[in-house]
């Protein structure tokens, strides 16, 4: 009795262990690799979205009115001095608020 058993065994336990590794590679790929691609695209919509005169944030924390941009990098003011004018590039930018209509 305990041979029939073990004959089919292998046939199912290969099967099983492959859609096991199926599901987990599933489970990773849902978890962890889609949200980063989807915050990717979100990034990437956002710098594109920018224009002159929109606050932003940079990655060190400091806010910022975006006074030129260029294909890479933009030019900040930051604080009411008029010379505090710093280029960066877009990927410094975390956030971006955009002008009021007032």
């Amino acid at each position: 009795m305990s041979i029939l058993l073990t004959d089919g065994a292998g046939a199912v336990g290969l099967i099983g262990t492959i859609v096991i590794y199926g599901v987990f590679f599933f489970v990773m790929w849902f978890f962890l690799l889609r949200p980063q691609s989807k915050e990717k695209k979100r990034i990437t919509a956002m710098l594109a979205s920018m224009e002159i005169g929109d606050c932003v944030m940079t990655t060190s924390g400091f806010y910022g009115i975006i006074i030129d941009i260029t294909d890479d990098t933009v030019i900040v003011e930051f604080g009411n001095n008029k010379n505090c004018r710093i280029p960066m590039d877009k990927s410094a930018i975390s956030k971006v608020e955009k002008a009021s209509e007032n």
